[in-house]
């Protein structure tokens, strides 16, 4: 595979604070663009008016679930919403190409999407039963459909409000250096640990030594070669948005600015960001590409992050040495992104499906923008 130089305004993973990006041996460091207008319209109001009306019912466990995390902000989701019913859909036509062979990205995002909306259920006193799609991800189809992949029957209960539902419009990923000198909250572990300790299928690895943060970040940037083909290129560009306008006409995908500025950096200064975060995680199931299990996984990311953020911790997602695992299977190459994580692990029966980073922040991360709820309806 030619490691050909990827251009300056490609590949600029996130929206708003410090984004860096890996190609042909080099980072890109993109800052956005200095403006008032960043958070400010009708791409930025889900986050600030999704509890507004009381007596919407179950659309309003929708207003939740769009403000979840996803891959690239493509939101790829869909809801049918009924008195006593919510149905999921996958929106597999807002897929991210090459990038994403199996839509396993896809997948781990409608289960992030599926937390906050359990949580919302509980909060508005709302007992939630889900029955989750079975099947295995599968490459995407030539003329991808919408594609249902949970139910979550409603029955009236009791109000059960937590600090993760509470932290719903305040998880943002952030994308800038941590603070290395500030530890994490001393319990902060534990309870990572245990929003992962219900699930036979889905585990929680936590990584705060050195040696092994390091073992992963060399992964990340190894994996990074997959942004070199043109064809992951072309998955991901109609996911940049060049200006605010833009933005607002099409609320998802990341604002990356028109055309700069920009600053090269090197691989070591991509590694140093990330050695940074004094923890490392990587969520690992049974079977990468069973939908349930990967559903689940998002589950477990989104409660992670939501219990990030209720502590005062940030985060980001670190998935690099993942995709590029895809990314070798649609090639047939030896798994060696696959290889390399199990012996970090140290349990191959595990396999990985997603890696994040978090620590004290040293810049307040931004929210990214969305469509409405009322968008997002069937």
């Amino acid at each position: 595979m030619t490691r050909a130089r990827i251009q300056r305004r490609s590949f600029l993973k996130g929206a708003a604070s410090v984004t860096i990006v890996v190609a042909n041996g080099e980072v890109w460091r993109a800052f956005s663009q200095s403006t008032s207008a960043y958070g400010e319209g009708p791409a930025f109001a889900p986050w600030k008016t999704w509890k507004q009306d009381s007596q919407d019912g179950p659309l309003a466990l929708v207003r939740a679930a769009i403000l979840s995390s996803n891959a690239f902000n493509s939101q790829p989701w869909l809801f049918k919403v009924s008195a006593a019913s919510i149905e999921l859909f996958a929106d597999i036509r807002r897929n991210l190409g090459a990038f994403d062979p199996y839509l396993r990205e896809l997948h781990f995002s409608l289960g992030c999407a599926l937390e906050n909306l359990l949580l919302t259920a509980s909060a508005n006193a709302y007992k939630a039963s889900v029955t989750i799609a079975s099947g295995k991800l599968e490459a995407l189809a030539s003329k991808p459909e919408p594609k249902r992949v949970a139910s979550i029957e409603l029955v009236r209960g009791k109000p059960a409000p937590s600090e993760l539902y509470d932290a719903i419009p305040n998880r943002h990923t952030n994308r800038d250096p941590f603070d290395p000198r500030k530890p994490l909250p001393a319990d902060f572990l534990d309870a990572l640990n245990h929003s992962a300790a219900t699930d036979k299928d889905v585990r929680l690895f936590l990584f705060t030594a050195q040696p092994q943060r390091k073992k992963l970040v060399d992964a990340v940037i190894a994996g990074s070669a997959l942004m070199a083909d043109p064809a992951v290129q072309s998955g991901l560009h109609p996911w940049f948005r060049a200006t605010m306008e833009d933005l607002q006409k099409s609320p998802d995908g990341s604002y990356v600015g028109p055309g700069g500025p920009f600053k090269p950096g090197t691989l070591e200064q991509y590694a140093t960001l990330m050695l940074s975060a004094p923890l490392f995680g990587l969520i690992a199931v049974r079977d990468r590409y069973d939908i349930p299990q990967t559903i689940r996984a998002g589950q477990l990311w989104q409660r992670a992050h939501l219990l990030a953020t209720a502590r005062g911790v940030a985060a980001r997602p670190a998935n690099g040495a993942v995709e590029f695992i895809d990314y070798e299977k649609q090639l047939n190459q030896p798994p060696h992104a696959s290889d390399l994580l199990a012996k970090i692990t140290g349990d191959a029966l595990w396999q990985p499906t997603f890696m994040f980073y978090m620590g004290h922040a040293t810049q307040p991360a931004l929210a990214s923008a969305r469509r409405s709820a009322q968008d997002v309806l069937v």
